[in-house]
């Protein structure tokens, strides 16, 4: 389980708290818009109120990340940023992705200033393509995806993200 706020293009118009559970495999996400506000307060490592009377009006998944927080102290730990151009495929649900530009920022009270201090992650001109799907992978796309080299692998953009800024330290 890991949650995350996201963003698109610096943007506060669409503000995400995303829970991503593994399930057989399988990933899921859950989430639930945050307030430009909400998201600073959790920026700056301040939890949302508790109050019962603001507590009762959360989504069920905010109220959870709250106790979340809470109980384990949490706080931010990385910002994780890219470029991403996405191709859908409506059939299965096919989601490929090339993500390329992956940096890393700890500048957190500059999270929505598109010149936050950040570092690359990946050697220039290295991109990652991620291919997503509920059912089957279409066999025109599955035969166009066994050339070369490419290989499958799990990555995790965090995980990279975090271990830059452990190697910095």
């Amino acid at each position: 389980m890991k949650y995350r706020i996201r963003i698109y293009n610096c943007s506060e118009k669409q503000i995400t708290l995303e829970k991503k559970i593994k399930v057989h495999g399988m990933t899921r996400k859950l989430s639930v818009p945050l307030t430009k506000e909400q998201c600073q307060s959790l920026m700056q490592g301040k939890n949302l109120s508790m109050k019962q009377q603001e507590f009762e009006r959360y989504p069920k998944l905010l109220k959870e990340f709250v106790v979340w927080m809470a109980s384990r102290h949490g706080m931010p730990k990385i910002i994780v940023a890219y470029d991403r151009i996405p191709y859908i495929y409506k059939q299965g649900n096919v989601r490929i992705t090339i993500d390329e530009n992956i940096q890393s920022s700890k500048d957190f009270a500059r999270f929505f200033e598109k010149d936050m201090q950040k570092s690359p992650i990946l050697p220039k001109g290295k991109v990652l393509m991620e291919v997503k799907y509920d059912e089957l992978l279409p066999s025109f796309l599955k035969e166009r995806l066994e050339i070369g080299k490419l290989q499958q692998t799990t990555f995790s953009k965090y995980y990279l993200c975090r271990r830059f800024f452990t190697m910095q330290s």
